[in-house]
């Protein structure tokens, strides 16, 4: 896909929703992102990525498409993860700005332009929950796994796992992709020498569909990843070319 062609030049900004069997929440996404675009501090675009979904995912989001101008989707023909799926959606973003959000509806895209204010200075501005709607059980689950990545990573983020980021487009190409990384992504930004900033955003308790996280993928998961992310980190190449005359 060439930036020519695809459609998400035409605007400064492009969410990327990836979505996996969350056929529950596919009308109520729809009614708040078409009411976030008018009012976004700049012309923003949805991309949703269909992650092989076994439901009704697929069908609804072609209707909302149909049904939204600056709607777009993609989709997998299997389920790939996480990872994958957000990979997707930002080699196929050609717009200066690439943002994330879940599908699940605990955060908003209303607080995206709290993130856009200070996205001209910063690589990377991504949210904190505050006041989380979340069991304890989950709770203490994130906090543990926060704590270890913080100390493996030295990225000094306190709460990774919030979806709502914004990157810069270039910037968000050049991240290393690996399963898992969607939990790395501000250490992975910054071994380009980029700036996060964090901002707090609301969350919001889960009103339907499953949650796709388990204490395997929320703990030992990202436990063997960060021992990846040490590995790569002192291997990975990073240069910036000054002259030329290519």
């Amino acid at each position: 896909m060439s930036e020519i062609s695809n459609k998400t030049s035409r605007y400064q900004f492009t969410i990327v929703v990836p979505v996996y069997n969350e056929e529950e929440n596919i009308a109520k996404l729809e009614k708040q992102l078409s009411a976030f675009i008018p009012h976004a501090s700049c012309s923003t675009c949805v991309l949703f990525v269909n992650d092989g979904s076994t439901d009704k995912s697929l069908p609804m989001l072609v209707e909302v498409c149909e049904r939204n101008n600056d709607f777009y989707f993609i989709g997998f023909e299997r389920n790939k993860g996480l990872s994958a799926a957000m990979k997707a959606g930002i080699d196929y973003t050609f717009s200066p700005y690439v943002g994330y959000m879940d599908a699940d509806m605990q955060t908003t895209c209303e607080d995206f332009n709290l993130l856009l204010k200070d996205i001209g200075q910063y690589e990377m501005v991504m949210g904190i929950r505050v006041n989380r709607n979340d069991s304890l059980s989950k709770k203490i689950q994130s906090k543990i796994a926060n704590g270890f990545r913080r100390m493996m990573t030295k990225d000094g983020v306190a709460d990774t796992g919030c979806p709502l980021k914004i990157l810069h487009t270039d910037y968000a190409k050049r991240i290393p992709f690996f399963n898992g990384m969607h939990r790395f992504l501000p250490a992975l930004i910054q071994l380009q020498g980029a700036k996060v900033l964090q901002v707090p955003v609301r969350h919001f308790p889960r009103q339907a569909g499953q949650s796709k996280y388990n204490l395997w993928n929320r703990l030992a998961g990202p436990f063997m990843d960060c021992f990846a992310y040490r590995w790569m980190k002192k291997r990975y190449i990073n240069y910036r070319v000054d002259k030329s005359n290519l």
